[in-house]
Formats: C-alpha cells, structure tokens, sequence
C-alpha cells in the first residue's frame, strides 16, 4: 500500500481509496453507499481499494448521506423467560440475523417484560436509531401497532394481525404460515385413521395463530362438541393442564391436535401419567415441527410443519424492501405440510 495513501495507525480516509482507485471522491462515495449512475469497471476498482486499505465506512456520514441507520429493530412482546424457553422465537431470530447479516444490517432486539416497557421501546423507536421494525407474536390489544403508526415507523409483523381486516389491508405487512389450513390437514389425518372423538388444544386467543388453527378445527369437526375444546398458553405446562380438563370432561376422547408442539408434549406426558398408549388409546398431532422437540417427544411426534426461520427470512426481506420501495407486498403467507411420525 503506498504510503502517502494512509499514515500507520490511522484509519483509512475516503480521499484515500479515491486516490488508490483513480476516481473522484463523488465516486467512491456513491459506490460505498450503494448509489447508481457508477460504471461497472469504476465499482470494480473502487471495491478493489476498499479491501486494500481495510476502509470501513463512518457510520454517522453515511447516515448523513443515506438517512438509513442500517438497523432494524425486532420487537418480542412476550416475557424472557417465554422467547429463551421456546424454540421458536430462536428459530424465527435466526431467520430475520441471517437475512439482516446477508443485507449489512444490524439487528437490534427489543423485549417486552410488561407494560412498562412501551414507553422505553416508543422513546427508543422515535430516536431515529432504527431504519424499521420487525415484530412477532403479538396480542389483539398490543400498543405497538398504534406507536409505530404514531411515529411513522415502518414495521412488519410476524403473524395474521388481529386489528386488520385480512390480507389487503393496507396498514400492515405482514408474514404468516397457512394456520387454517394446516390445522385441517391435522384434523383429517387424525379423522382419515379412524378417530371419532377429536379434541382440540388451543394456543392463547387473543393471538391470531391460535384462533386460524381453531377455526381450521371447527371447519373439519362442523357440528364439533364444545367440550372437546380446551385452551392453553403454547407452553408444556399449559398443553398438560388443558389435557386434564379434556379428560375429565370427555374420558372418551380419541384423537387430540394442539396448537403447537410444547402444548403436545404437555398432554403427551399427561397421557403417560393416566396410562394412556399413544397413539393406540389416543393419537396426538402437533403444529410448528420443532424438531428437537417433536424427534424428542415420546413418540416422536405427527406434526405440522411451518417454516419458522424461512418466516424470519421473509419479514427482514419484506422490511428491507418496503424501505426501498412503497410498492413492496404487503402480506405474504407461506403453506405448510404435515409431517407424520409415531404418534398419529
């Protein structure tokens, strides 16, 4: 490296990669920047001084130029202990980092311990350190659509949002699996091996993944029996405690499909204890394929599978694009498939 370009110990100057590259500093600015209007062979030789050099951009100028941070905030309305216990919010992490990571964009992660918290998450939105924000697992009386509408930050959810009214609407993107449909392929799996009496786990009603696997239910068992519905929180301890209450008022049941994986493995082990055998007494599906939990479970377990890191992937894809462009689609659902196993 010539040594007039940088002097040691110093860090590397965009004047200093112009000089090396032979263009002007306009050029090199619009190339580090991701601007247009450049010649391939300029890019080229610009990109070739950058890595020459080590130069890494100033953040702060380029924010100046771009106003885009090159973050983006993703927003878990649930408690701690709830996002490290549960793979899925690990998994649907992982997908929105690798996308972020592809895009040279920081991710920023937001957690939500009670109430309270909205007021810091508004202060911190409204700050400017943010280009958008990603948001998953939210309740139908969440405050944080109606804050990020209220600073006009753009966001996509993870999830059906309860406050639309479907998938054109134009105040919300958003990334979700076909809920519905994978909860009546559950449910005619079950019917197809000869269950009568099929129950039904369901995850929190107040989200929408948990009511669309409902109604997937019901629109199989039409003329279902309300007894044979029982309400759980996604976690094992709350698939456990709705399995108790499903045989105390119906013994007789066959079948149960639960609204996810840990709700499952919660009414399997309960099964255990009262001397059921799965699946000759009573077959059991669950919803999401967690692997290490549904290959764990005893029996493995017949589940539905939705893409949650795929998921993860596409709300990033969406946000980034929406940025770039007003015209970005605003929903985007992605099908699901069954995957059957020893337990049904």
């Amino acid at each position: 490296m010539p040594e007039q370009l940088r002097v040691p110990g110093d860090r590397p100057t965009l004047e200093a990669v112009a000089a090396l590259a032979g263009v002007s500093r306009a050029t090199v600015s619009r190339v580090v920047n991701g601007g247009d209007g450049v010649r391939a062979h300029l890019v080229d030789k610009v990109r070739e001084a950058v890595r020459e050099l080590g130069y890494v951009p100033n953040h702060a100028a380029r924010t100046l130029v771009t106003r885009r941070t090159g973050a983006v905030a993703v927003i878990i309305p649930e408690p701690e202990i709830r996002i490290f216990s549960d793979p899925f919010f690990s998994r649907q992490i992982r997908g929105i980092s690798r996308e972020l990571t592809a895009q040279d964009t920081q991710l920023v992660l937001l957690m939500v311990e009670d109430r309270g918290d909205y007021e810091r998450i508004e202060r911190y939105l409204a700050g400017g350190h943010v280009d958008g924000a990603l948001a998953f697992s939210l309740h139908t009386d969440d405050p944080l659509p109606e804050i990020t509408r209220r600073i006009g930050m753009p966001t996509v959810y993870g999830g059906r949002p309860g406050w639309t009214t479907g998938p054109d609407d134009p105040g919300a993107a958003y990334v979700d699996a076909d809920n519905r449909g994978g909860a009546r392929e559950a449910v005619r799996h079950l019917l197809a091996r000869g269950r009568r009496s099929v129950a039904h786990i369901a995850g929190p009603l107040d989200q929408t993944s948990a009511t669309d696997r409902l109604d997937g239910y019901r629109d199989v068992v039409v003329e279902g029996d309300p007894s044979l519905v029982a309400v759980g929180d996604f976690t094992p301890t709350g698939g456990a405690r709705a399995m108790r209450e499903l045989l105390e008022r119906r013994p007789d049941l066959d079948a149960v499909f639960a609204a996810n994986d840990l709700m499952a493995t919660g009414a399997l082990a309960v099964l255990r204890e009262r001397g059921f055998e799965v699946p000759g007494d009573v077959a059991v599906v669950g919803f999401d394929d967690t692997e290490r939990v549904a290959e764990a479970a005893e029996p493995p377990l017949t589940t539905v599978r939705q893409d949650v890191e795929g998921m993860g992937r596409m709300m990033a894809r969406l946000l980034l694009g929406t940025l770039g462009s007003p015209r970005a689609p605003r929903a985007v659902i992605t099908p699901t498939v069954l995957v059957r196993r020893a337990s049904a």
